[in-house]
């Protein structure tokens, strides 16, 4: 465990290209990142059941694209959000969204992006999370150890 003012971000996206410019923009914005290809290889997910302790979590915000190979990410918040994830911002990125999926992505509480990515409001909603982030917080590394 420690204590960290920049955020964490834990990043899912299976476009390597995508998932590389957009780690490269959060960590040149002081962020700390962690990329997986998809949802099936993400400790989060492997895991049966979160580790965190009630009053931490192991990741600021999760952000996730929405069509990937083996399960798809609202299956994956989904899945967190049975285990008790803690994380308490999550938001949903893709290129095309069902209302089906739209429906779903709201009920689960994510923040939607279209792809392309409007940048402007990306940063904007990052900045509003760090803003109300508690610097003194403890974030939890246990998945860290089981990559």
């Amino acid at each position: 465990m420690h204590s960290n003012s920049k955020l964490r971000i834990i990043l899912l996206d299976d476009s390597d290209a995508i998932r590389t410019v957009l780690a490269e923009l959060l960590r040149r914005r002081g962020y700390e990142v962690f990329t997986f290809s998809k949802p099936t290889i993400c400790p989060l997910q492997i895991l049966p059941e979160c580790r965190c302790t009630p009053d931490q979590a192991c990741t600021d915000v999760i952000l996730t694209d929405v069509n990937m190979p083996e399960m798809d990410g609202l299956q994956f918040i989904e899945n967190l959000k049975n285990k008790n994830c803690k994380c308490r911002h999550v938001a949903i990125m893709s290129g095309w969204l069902s209302p089906g999926n739209t429906y779903r992505a709201e009920q689960l509480g994510c923040k939607i992006f279209a792809k392309p990515l409007n940048m402007d409001s990306f940063c904007e909603w990052l900045d509003g999370i760090h803003r109300v982030a508690n610097p003194s917080r403890e974030l939890c590394n246990w998945f860290q150890s089981s990559s």
